[in-house]
């Protein structure tokens, strides 16, 4: 079985209620495809005000290959919320530069590719004959509030309401259709004109989406205008907030399924051209959706349905002691992960404790936590993209079947991988397509790497605000880890130096007894500096520091990989390694050791001179014993060098 097909998904704020539809419309037809799909999914709206953070979670767009995907599809009402301009320009520069493969857009233009609509048009003639009909409203007073003038989608929302008028023979008046930008501003821009008699007060307005008809409804009531008792309003798009608003939002469920499996549908005949089509079917959920705002009864089951969505204190039976499949936010907060992570003791414990918080991201089919190889270090500054290796950190698999869930976490025996792959599971075959829900790891606009959520394509359960917050954990857990990596840095170097410290050598000198080998032998060099003293009492401090720092950089020259390299103290410093060391080692590396302080005595030319006295010890390593012994001999040795030292520069 070769690798399936691949369709990438552009898509912020996967939650939101539209997005949830397009995504059922995306899978579905790849499913009948037998198509993958990676959802690369900033959490937030691109609109979200906190822009740090924003910047953290649009940076999950630099990751995408597009060398890697057989096709793109953008939601360009997503990726513009608000008028936002910069996201769509920024993506647009990126695919016409980098991607060969073919993109389709949804609702709205998108630089000039192809675009497929939803059937706004039918939906917005439904919703004008409820109007006229059974609130029997004047067709001269009412308005109509549609997106921006120049979009095909605005044209077609108003053309549902213009539809039924030429039908009736009614007249359309100019004066009472009005363009807004499809969010709460458009709404409230109205409602000001209204509410300030620059125009009429009508009777009913149409609104071409329910942002829109919430800002207009709730700024109305700010100003004393009854809503539905002055005024009447109607949304679309059936969104929640529609639903919980006070008046709730009549309004209507739009095709958006159907439309968004049309684009899967578009690829297909580009990428397999002349196969056999499978033609996308319509959601049976669609429909108007009756609610107090233009007068109706409130539809109690359809707004109970919508506001049990967004509980949050719900109790649950834990049948067994066992968890529901589906995790709700209420049981997110309540499981205090994000307390369990601030009380991990260190980076393994971390990451082992988010492996284990798994299950409040179920049902899914693999859980990859993928951070950048240099996570932990806190001195890059870059805000954009990400670097070039990646390492998968954590790799859990579902346990609801009672399957062991962590499969592999930890850090230091993982797998990396060039970032460019994006994730290397993308090549294995599989029986079933899968979906891949790309997230950005980050803190604030530092980019630290992604989650990626395996689920298979028939889930019916996608990513929601429960994964956003249980990222939001996973973020600062990571951030945590890293300004505590940092500390234990601090605390285990030599401020003047950047050498080991005397703790910092214990720490290295663990994890080398624990990577060693049976019959690896242990070399000590012991390093102290002739003359500290006089440099200090003639030339001053400062030259004594120099000369510190001088010594320093000669040890650390001839120190190699896996060797640990440590200021013991004022002017003393040790070399000490684990491995196949031989006598010849020890008395060759001995040699460099005086030949490098010497190349930094004659390049220093101060007036005093840099010299150190050297000391040596070579032991067959036991895990059992400890280093003082070593130590003690090699100190042994250095104070013998020193002694033969003076006794020349005496004579």
């Amino acid at each position: 079985m070769s690798r399936r097909k691949l369709i990438g998904l552009l898509l912020p704020n996967p939650e939101a209620v539209y997005q949830q539809r397009l995504m059922d419309g995306v899978f579905m037809q790849c499913r009948k495809y037998g198509y993958e799909c990676a959802v690369f999914s900033p959490l937030v709206q691109v609109c979200h005000y906190y822009k740090d953070y924003l910047s953290g979670e649009l940076n999950i767009f630099e990751l995408i290959n597009f060398d890697r995907l057989d096709g793109v599809i953008l939601p360009a009402i997503s990726l513009s919320e608000d008028n936002n301009k910069e996201v769509p320009a920024a993506l647009l520069e990126r695919l016409k530069r980098e991607c060969t493969k073919p993109v389709v857009s949804i609702d709205l233009p998108f630089g000039d590719y192809p675009v497929i609509e939803t059937d706004d048009r039918s939906a917005f003639s439904v919703i004008t004959e409820h109007i006229l009909d059974i609130h029997k409203c004047s067709p001269d007073k009412i308005y109509f509030l549609t997106g921006m003038e120049h979009y095909d989608v605005s044209k077609k929302r108003l053309g549902g309401f213009t539809d039924v008028y030429e039908k009736r023979g009614f007249e359309i008046k100019k004066e009472n259709i009005f363009y807004g930008d499809f969010w709460y501003s458009g709404g409230e821009d109205l409602a000001e004109k209204i509410s300030s008699g620059e125009v009429e007060m009508p009777e009913a307005v149409i609104c071409a989406s329910d942002h829109m008809a919430i800002g207009l409804a709730n700024k109305l009531i700010e100003k004393g205008i009854d809503v539905p008792g002055k005024v009447i309003v109607t949304g679309y798009d059936a969104t929640a907030e529609a639903a919980i608003n006070e008046p709730a939002i009549t309004t209507y469920v739009p095709d958006v399924v159907a439309a968004a499996a049309k684009t899967v549908e578009t690829i297909h005949n580009i990428i397999e051209p002349g196969t056999a089509d499978t033609t996308a079917q319509s959601f049976s959920g669609t429909g108007l959706r009756i609610c107090a705002s233009c007068g109706c009864a409130e539809n109690m089951s359809y707004v109970k349905e919508c506001l049990n969505s967004s509980l949050y204190n719900v109790n649950h039976n834990f049948v067994g002691g066992k968890m529901p499949d589906d995790i709700d936010i209420g049981m997110l907060l309540e499981s205090y992960m994000f307390e369990n992570l601030t009380s991990a003791d260190g980076v393994e414990d971390c990451l082992q404790k988010i492996a284990a918080s798994e299950y409040l991201v179920r049902p899914y089919g693999k859980l990859y936590l993928c951070l950048e190889e240099n996570w932990l270090d806190t001195t890059h500054d870059r805000v954009r993209g990400y670097g070039d290796r990646m390492r998968t950190v954590v790799l859990t698999e579902d346990s609801k079947n009672g399957g062991e869930a962590i499969k592999y976490s930890g850090n230091s025996s993982l797998y990396s991988f060039d970032t460019g792959v994006m994730l290397p599971e993308l090549d294995e075959e599989r029986s079933e397509p899968a979906v891949f829900y790309f997230s950005p790891i980050h803190f604030k606009e530092e980019p630290l790497g992604y989650a990626v959520l395996q689920c298979p394509l028939s889930q019916k359960h996608k990513i929601n605000i429960v994964f956003r917050n249980w990222i939001r954990n996973v973020n600062n857990a990571v951030e945590m880890m890293r300004i505590q990596e940092e500390l234990r840095k601090f605390s285990e170097r030599d401020a003047m130096t950047g050498l080991y410290n005397r703790r910092g050598m214990e720490t290295h000198l663990n994890q080398m007894r624990n990577e060693a080998k049976p019959g690896d032998n242990i070399i000590v060099f012991v390093v102290d500096m002739d003359g500290l003293k006089h440099i200090n009492d003639t030339y001053g401090h400062n030259e004594g520091d120099y000369g510190i720092n001088a010594i320093a950089a000669a040890v650390r020259s001839v120190t190699r990989n896996r060797e640990i390299c440590v200021r013991a103290g004022g002017d003393e410093f040790y070399i000490i390694g684990i491995g196949e060391y031989s006598a010849i080692d020890a008395i060759v590396r001995s040699e460099r050791l005086s030949l490098a302080v010497t190349e930094v005595n004659k390049s220093a030319a101060k007036p005093y001179e840099i010299s150190a006295s050297i000391g040596y010890s070579l032991r067959l390593f036991f895990p059992e014993a400890g280093i003082d012994d070593v130590l003690n001999e090699a100190d042994e040795k250095m104070y013998k060098n020193k002694v033969a030292r003076k006794k020349q520069r005496i004579n």
